[in-house]
């Protein structure tokens, strides 16, 4: 086990000091000059002197990059120049909303998705896992702001027992910040619940055809007891590869969502600093959410060790 957590350890340093190179190629040498792109073609030179001075670009760019990986280390990411604060204040105080969102969302899709994925694998066949299917396809065919418009009809405008959008904050209290999150985690969980319980039936379903399972069944365990304690276990690998991925897109791929629900989350954040040519901040973001899919993927790995012992005594791939 203790290479086994060595070897994933220092992929994800590796991998994490390769995607920083990336991140800081594209955003800082290969644009030419960040400062004019900021700024705009009809800046005054002492405007793009200052700012140049502001971001360090006067310097080689090894040391710009060694500078900016010391800051990302210690917590400094440096100061929007849109928003002339540290971009660290902007991270935290979206990264509230944000995150709770996703494990809302992850959460209500697994509740949703794993019994019905495991029950259409039961039930193959027959009337339930057509069904099941069906309410899959149609999840994956309907994009979710269709889901986030029908539910804020439904909820907000009809029945009137949530609110339509904004987030109440954490200082009004945990309920009713948790009544604004609902319907978009919802409106987030519903697509990806659709996605997991068709990975959760044909895993399932390839578990069954194993010869452990048959076996167990010979020994006379009943079929439910031999789904539940040899299958579903031994199926949720692919399982928790997939809820990796989309724990990891839920963090930051809800731009539509939050602007459907008027939330000020990161990627209602990468948005504007996108369109606002504030390259402080995308630069920052963009590292901060890759490492975010490296560090999701490394407990994921962890996981299938938990998950399947033999794991723990291979080398890494």
């Amino acid at each position: 086990m203790a290479l086994f957590l060595l070897q994933r350890l220092a992929a994800l340093v590796i991998t994490l000091l390769v995607a920083s190179l990336v991140v800081f190629l594209v955003m800082e040498v290969l644009p030419g000059d960040p400062a004019s792109i900021m700024l705009g073609m009809n800046a005054r030179p002492d405007t793009l002197a200052a700012l140049r001075e502001q971001m360090g670009l006067n310097e080689p760019a090894v040391t710009r990059y060694l500078t900016w990986i010391g800051g990302l280390v210690t917590g400094d990411l440096g100061t929007s120049v849109t928003y002339g604060v540290p971009v660290w204040e902007l991270v935290r105080e979206r990264l509230s909303l944000s995150l709770p969102l996703a494990l809302l969302a992850i959460l209500l899709s697994t509740v949703l998705a794993i019994p019905l994925g495991v029950l259409a694998a039961a039930k193959r066949g027959r009337a339930t896992d057509v069904g099941v299917m069906g309410f899959t396809q149609l999840g994956i065919a309907v994009p979710n702001f269709w889901f986030a418009i029908l539910l804020i009809l439904l909820f907000a405008v009809h029945w009137q027992v949530l609110p339509a959008g904004g987030f109440a904050g954490w200082e009004e209290g945990v309920w009713p910040a948790l009544q604004s999150l609902l319907l978009p985690a919802v409106a987030l969980a519903l697509p990806q619940a659709a996605i997991l319980a068709r990975v959760t039936r044909s895993s399932v379903l390839e578990t069954l055809g194993e010869d452990y399972v048959r076996t167990a069944r010979a020994k006379g365990l009943t079929r439910s007891a031999a789904l539940w304690r040899h299958a579903v276990r031994n199926a949720l690998i692919p399982v928790v590869t997939i809820m990796g991925l989309q724990f990891s897109f839920l963090l930051a791929g809800t731009i539509i969502i939050e602007n459907v629900f008027y939330l000020p989350g990161l990627g209602r954040l990468i948005f504007q600093a996108i369109a606002q040519h504030d390259l402080i901040v995308v630069k920052d973001l963009v590292i901060l959410l890759a490492a975010a899919v490296i560090v999701v993927n490394f407990v994921v790995d962890l996981l299938y060790a938990v998950l399947d012992p033999r794991l723990r005594g291979r080398s890494a791939p």
